[in-house]
């Protein structure tokens, strides 16, 4: 069990302010493993009940926090494939732009030349 920070506390409870100014001590929380400590001591059926859904909450957690690595991992892996795709893309772009500039031969002028008459 440990003490929150006030930063800890500001984080979960934004909204949650009391009629009285909130509260004047710092709230405690367990951690998983002192919630299945605390398990070994409880002896009545509703706070083993209660703590039996403590630890699967920890459990979901675990799981969403693992997910969400997952799938940070899957973003930033993709954001790679992607930018190096476009660097590709813009090389041979760029390439096709200079390709296009040595192409370029002047011109003839096409249609009829007018002379002027010397007096």
């Amino acid at each position: 069990m440990f003490q929150l920070t006030n930063e800890e506390f500001d984080l979960i409870f934004q909204l949650g302010t009391s009629s009285w100014g909130g509260t004047r001590k710092l709230p405690y929380a367990f951690t998983e493993h002192g919630v299945a400590m605390l398990a070994g001591l409880l002896n009545s059926t509703k706070a083993i009940e209660v703590n039996i859904l403590i630890v699967r909450a920890f459990i979901a957690l675990r799981q969403f926090a693992l997910g969400y690595a997952e799938l940070n991992q899957k973003i930033e892996k993709f954001m790679i494939e992607t930018n190096m795709q476009f660097s590709d893309i813009y090389q041979a772009l760029t390439e096709m732009a200079s390709q296009q500039e040595k192409a370029k031969k002047p011109l003839h002028p096409v249609g009829y030349q007018t002379y002027k008459k010397q007096e």
